[in-house]
């Protein structure tokens, strides 16, 4: 398979594509499991001179008026948008998602990241504080060089998160994809230097975790982000905390989606299908634990089991299809081992749940009913397309169910008493909740997680909170007094 838009070297340093580093990085279509290209991963030297290039370019870059990297920064929003067919194709080889879907949520949701921040750029200031005669300034400054490191779901979406906020208030950042999918981020690189970043404020290293540690640890980098699973980000975070590290970490979740009877349960089935089938079941907010009112319960498995039959799984190159392969193997694996683990535990399998034959990674959409929140598939991330209904009874226990677990990423709720929509949101133990829809992200209002579901907000005015500091100026407009 000939990749028309395929990077040109596997790493993009100081500006420029650089080729190097002795270990291979095979890129596989998950469709077919066909390498389409082959990267290398960076050795040590190759990361230092990365983090080198940002660190030089850091003041400079600092330097220019908000306007200036606002500018930029809407600029190759401009250039995202007219080549987001190109990005699209390229995030659909590399991920296997659907054409239909990364033509509309993930190459556009980075440009997105980047207008938005690229606006917000002129306004970062801080406040004015009188204090009688004497007064006190803020300055919003600068961290320095930030790493990002990135997840193999939204490859190019989550590098144009990080580096956005990052980039608008004066960072430059050092960004390792995913060793899975590491072609977007590269054509960001370019994009970004198309647009007149100057060299080194943003730069991309392929690596696994050996590239991330010494990334995280190196005595030059100022702030981490992440978005991975909780495992890694227990890593992560504490190698971080080693040098007091700035540090962002959007992790993982078993969020639930909570439907009361009195709910219209076309938009519930609807979101039920987006928020466990979208991207195969690949999102780390999904809400897996679907909690169903037991008077609608059955009324809401037939309409799924309906919607379902409108499933189309074939080439994700294709627009018609609705439905792709999973992103590896290993994942395939996983999500195999939490079906086998569902029967056995006594879930009731109503949908899915084999593997489709063949090349490729590929698993049917799969509905558990009857799950009790003790099942390993009610209580740990499977990370694929694995729907857990449970039932229950009333709004006090499904809300004490739903924070029963040590993650608290998103949480979601359905019903036509908006007086209760409010009062279980307000309850939900979790950063991003909705109410009657899910997964909608927008760039402006802030993502994240609590509890084992990460620490710190991406997008939204929140995000300069997390990629620049305050200094505070006093002013003494008289005569300074001393005991002697």
């Amino acid at each position: 398979m000939t990749i028309a838009v395929q990077p040109t070297a596997s790493h993009f340093i100081n500006g420029a594509y650089v080729e190097g580093g002795s270990e291979d990085l095979p890129v596989v279509f998950p469709a077919t499991g066909e390498v389409v290209a082959t990267l290398k991963l960076a050795d040590e030297a190759l990361v230092d001179q990365a983090i080198a290039a940002a660190k030089a370019a850091q003041p400079a870059w600092a330097a220019l008026s908000g306007v200036e990297r606002g500018r930029i920064l809407r600029r190759a929003a401009e250039i995202m948008r007219e080549r987001n067919r190109e990005l699209s194709e390229l995030e659909t080889i590399d991920t296997g998602k659907p054409l239909q879907e990364t033509l509309i949520a993930d190459a556009a949701s980075g440009a997105d990241a980047l207008e938005y921040f690229g606006g917000l750029a002129a306004t970062l200031g801080g406040e004015h504080i009188q204090l009688g005669a004497d007064f006190a300034y803020t300055r919003r400054e600068a961290l320095g060089v930030c790493v990002g490191i990135g997840a193999w779901n939204y490859p190019i979406q989550i590098a144009s998160w990080k580096a956005a906020p990052a980039l608008a208030c004066g960072n430059t950042m050092v960004f390792k994809p995913s060793e899975t999918t590491p072609l977007s981020a590269l054509k960001l690189a370019e994009i970004l230097i198309e647009a007149g970043a100057p060299a080194g404020v943003f730069n991309v290293v392929q690596g696994a975790g050996a590239v991330g540690a010494r990334l995280v640890t190196h005595p030059d980098v100022a702030k981490v982000s992440l978005t991975g699973s909780v495992p890694t980000g227990r890593k992560v975070y504490a190698a971080a905390a080693e040098g007091l590290r700035h540090v962002t970490m959007e992790l993982g979740g078993k969020s639930p989606l909570v439907i009361f009877d009195d709910a219209n349960v076309e938009n519930a089935v609807s979101a039920a299908i987006n928020g466990n089938f979208y991207s195969s079941g690949q999102i780390c907010s999904n809400g897996t634990r679907v909690f169903v009112q037991k008077g609608i319960k059955e009324a809401f498995l037939t309409r799924l089991a309906e919607r379902l039959k409108g499933v189309n799984m074939g080439d994700p190159r294709d627009e018609a299809v609705n439905f792709g392969p999973m992103v590896s193997e290993r994942q395939v694996q996983i999500v195999e081992g939490y079906i086998a683990k569902g029967l056995a535990e006594g879930a009731r399998l109503v949908a899915g749940g084999q593997r489709r034959e063949g090349a490729g990674f590929w698993m049917e959409p799969t509905v558990f009913a009857d799950v009790t929140d003790t099942m390993t598939i009610a209580e740990e991330e499977i990370f694929g397309p694995v729907m857990s209904v449970l039932d229950f009874d009333t709004e006090e226990e499904v809300i004490a169910r739903a924070n029963a677990t040590e993650f608290g990423l998103a949480a979601g709720v359905f019903t036509n008493n908006l007086a209760r929509a409010h009062r279980v949101v307000a309850q939900f133990k979790a950063g991003t909740t909705w109410i009657n829809t899910y997964n909608l992200t927008p760039v402006e209002v802030p993502f994240g997680g609590s509890k084992m579901s990460g620490v710190g907000r991406e997008n939204g005015r929140a995000a300069i909170e997390h990629y620049s500091e305050l200094k505070t100026v006093y002013v003494a407009m008289g005569d300074t007094e001393a005991p002697f």
